[in-house]
C-alpha cells in the first residue's frame, strides 16, 4: 500500500474529517436505542470524526419530527471532549407525514420554517451546513435554492449544499447562490454509480461531494463483499473489510469526495473511519471502476 489516504476534507473553507457519519439509521425503521445510538456517536468523535449528516426528515412518525436533529445535538452535549470543530449538516425539504411515505415541500416559505425548527432542535446560532433535501416538482427549482440564499445571507446557515441533485441544477445552484455553493450529496455506491457526472462536475468546480448510502444503503451495507466480488476479493488481500475498500476506493477519486455511510453501531462507523488509513493503487482503483 502506499501512504495513506488524507484523513481530512474541505467544505469551501472548514476543514473535515475525510469520513462522515450519516444519522439516518438511528433514527427510522430499526432505530435502536438512545444510549446505543449516543455511544456510535461518541464512537465516532472518539476516531476522529468532524462531519455528521442529519436531516428532519430522520424519524419514524409525525410526532417526531427532527428526531435525529434533537438525538445528535443531544450527544454532542454529553461528549466529554472538545466538539467545537464538529460540522453538523442537516437538509430540510423532504418530509415523512408519518405514514411511512416520503413527500417534498421545496416551497422557500416552508424551507425557511424548516431552518428556524432545524436550529432550535441543534441548539445553535447557525447551521453549520443546511442543504436543500430533494427538488419539488411543484416548486421552480430557482425559488428552492433563493430560500436557500436568503438563509445564507441571513447567517442563519454557514454554508450552503443540495442533495439529489443533477448536473443542471448543480450549475443553477451555484449561480443562485453567488458562487456559494459548498457541497452536493448524491446517491453513490458500488451499486449505485449513476452519479458519476455530479461527482466529475463537483470535482471541476471544487464542490464537496458527499455520497449518501455508499455502502449500499441500511439493509445491503452488511453484505457487500457477497455483492460485489471484486471489491470483496481485494479486501480479502489487504486484510481489511469489503466496506473500508468501497470507502477507500471513493475516496480515491477525487479529493472532494467524503462519503457519510450510516451507521448505528460503534463499531461500524470505527471501521468505517479506518478506510482513511487505507490507500489503494491506481491499479486497484481501476479494477474495482471495471467491476
Amino acid at each position: 500500500m502506499a501512504d495513506q489516504t488524507p484523513s481530512t476534507r474541505r467544505i469551501r473553507d472548514v476543514e473535515v474529517s475525510a469520513i462522515g457519519l450519516g444519522g439516518m439509521p438511528m433514527s427510522i425503521e430499526g432505530r435502536p436505542d438512545e444510549q446505543r445510538s449516543i455511544a456510535t456517536i461518541h464512537a465516532a468523535l472518539d476516531a476522529g470524526i468532524t462531519l455528521i449528516d442529519t436531516a428532519d426528515a430522520y424519524h419514524l412518525t409525525a410526532t417526531d419530527v427532527g428526531h435525529n436533529e434533537s438525538l445528535i445535538a443531544t450527544a454532542l452535549g454529553s461528549y466529554g471532549g472538545d466538539t467545537s470543530n464538529v460540522l453538523v449538516a442537516t437538509k430540510g425539504g423532504h418530509l415523512r407525514p408519518g405514514d411511512g411515505s416520503w413527500q417534498v415541500n421545496g416551497s422557500p416559505e416552508y424551507l425557511k420554517q424548516a431552518a428556524d425548527a432545524s436550529l432550535k432542535r441543534l441548539g445553535v446560532d447557525a447551521i453549520g451546513l443546511y442543504q436543500f433535501h430533494r427538488p419539488d416538482p411543484n416548486t421552480p427549482y430557482e425559488d428552492s435554492l433563493g430560500a436557500i440564499r436568503d438563509l445564507l445571507d441571513a447567517g442563519k446557515i454557514r454554508l450552503a449544499g443540495i442533495s439529489n441533485a443533477n448536473p443542471d441544477q448543480i450549475r443553477q445552484a451555484n449561480e443562485i447562490l453567488g458562487g456559494r455553493l459548498a457541497s452536493v450529496q448524491n446517491q453513490f455506491s458500488p451499486r449505485f454509480r449513476s452519479s458519476e457526472p455530479e461527482l466529475d462536475l463537483c470535482d471541476e468546480l471544487g464542490i464537496a461531494f458527499l455520497p449518501w448510502s455508499p455502502l449500499g444503503g441500511i439493509s445491503r451495507a452488511a453484505d457487500l463483499g457477497e455483492s460485489h466480488p471484486a471489491f470483496h476479493q481485494l479486501a480479502a488481500e489487504l486484510g481489511v473489510s469489503p466496506q473500508q475498500v468501497t470507502l477507500a476506493w471513493m475516496l480515491a477519486k477525487s479529493p472532494v469526495v467524503i462519503p457519510i455511510p450510516g451507521s448505528s453501531r460503534p463499531e461500524t462507523i470505527q471501521d468505517s473511519y479506518r478506510a482513511t488509513e487505507l490507500s489503494l493503487t491506481a491499479d486497484q482503483v481501476r479494477a474495482l471502476d471495471a467491476a
